[in-house]
């Protein structure tokens, strides 16, 4: 027999801040491991010399959603077009496409057993509920990571970053982290 806790018990503002707390640690594990790179890139090198700064955490931010399987658009260029991906190939290593998936799977997980979870349904709706700190992170991220150079720009493609990057990485690896949480409780 099982208690299925009611909607009101739920961890809303737990989730949220989870949510948000594995985006950002996304974006800080993904800034570690390739802003050393980016800040020596010829794109970075060439928008610094149009706009006078340098744009490294905007780039980051660009490999970051990358990882998410989102793509970089382009508006203003004409035939220039950079990379819509940087992860793979002659870009960065494809183990970062493992920081989003992990993270958001240990904020499902830690999720999970906050709220007691010992049936896998409670625990993938535990994990899920990163949902709405993990979309609004996404959201504000595609604006935070646009780069303006004269007429040109480029940024993550917002609706990829809310659809996939927003929603379905956690819902889907959210989950995940909750139903682990509740087998391993049920079990121990």
């Amino acid at each position: 027999m099982s208690s299925e806790p009611d909607a009101t018990s739920r961890p809303f503002v737990e989730s949220a801040v989870a949510g948000v707390a594995a985006w950002v640690l996304g974006y800080v594990l993904t800034y570690l491991l390739v802003a050393t790179d980016i800040e020596s890139s010829p794109l970075n090198q060439l928008i610094e010399f149009f706009e006078g700064e340098s744009p490294v955490y905007e780039l980051v931010g660009w490999v970051f959603y990358n990882a998410h399987l989102v793509d970089i658009s382009y508006s203003g260029l004409g035939p220039f077009s950079p990379p819509r991906s940087f992860i793979g190939g002659d870009g960065f290593t494809p183990f970062l496409y493992v920081i989003p998936p992990a993270l958001l799977i240990v904020a499902g997980l830690a999720l999970g057993r906050y709220s007691g979870a010992t049936e896998a349904k409670d625990g993938a709706i535990a994990g899920a509920l990163v949902v709405p700190g993990y979309l609004v992170a996404a959201i504000v991220g595609t604006v935070l990571f646009t780069v303006d150079v004269g007429d040109a720009s480029g940024a993550p493609d917002l609706i990829p970053a809310i659809l996939i990057a927003g929603f379905v990485y956690p819902v889907f690896f959210g989950a995940i982290g909750g139903v682990i949480a509740s087998v391993t409780a049920s079990s121990s």
